[in-house]
């Protein structure tokens, strides 16, 4: 299964919008991380307010796409970098699964900022791409 796929695949496990059938894998990304920063800014919102229900489905959303990215990636063609945001994404459900259980916002932040990361080098890369030549073939 190709990552244009998976990412499919992965962001409409977590309730995508039809927008999703006609957007290219970088954009696929670009939206699974909009979903999950909005998750966590949600989550941060129901701790603040002790709502537990919605802390809950907030997490419980973010995990769920963070479980899409990680399992769209490909570890063929992605190499050591694959393996990197494996583990990073391991991390980040596990400090979830702790920022849940003790109403902890600083993790969330962790976790927030940890992906912030990932996310604005997937923001950059269509301009990176559109920098570099394309060869011509002979």
């Amino acid at each position: 299964m190709t990552l244009n796929k998976r990412a499919l695949n992965a962001y409409r496990s977590v309730g995508a919008s039809s927008a999703v059938s006609y957007a290219d894998r970088i954009q696929l990304v670009q939206m699974l991380f909009d979903g999950l920063l909005a998750a966590l800014a949600d989550a941060e919102g129901h701790m603040q307010r002790r709502d537990i229900s919605g802390k809950g489905e907030s997490i419980s959303r973010a995990t769920k796409i963070i479980i899409g990215l990680q399992g769209s990636l490909d570890f063929d063609q992605g190499g050591e970098l694959a393996r990197n945001l494996n583990d990073l994404y391991d991390y980040c459900t596990r400090r979830l699964l702790k920022a849940s259980l003790r109403n902890d916002i600083t993790v969330l932040h962790e976790v927030r900022d940890l992906l912030s990361e990932v996310n604005s080098a997937w923001e950059m890369l269509p301009n990176i791409l559109k920098a570099e030549p394309v060869a011509m073939a002979s």
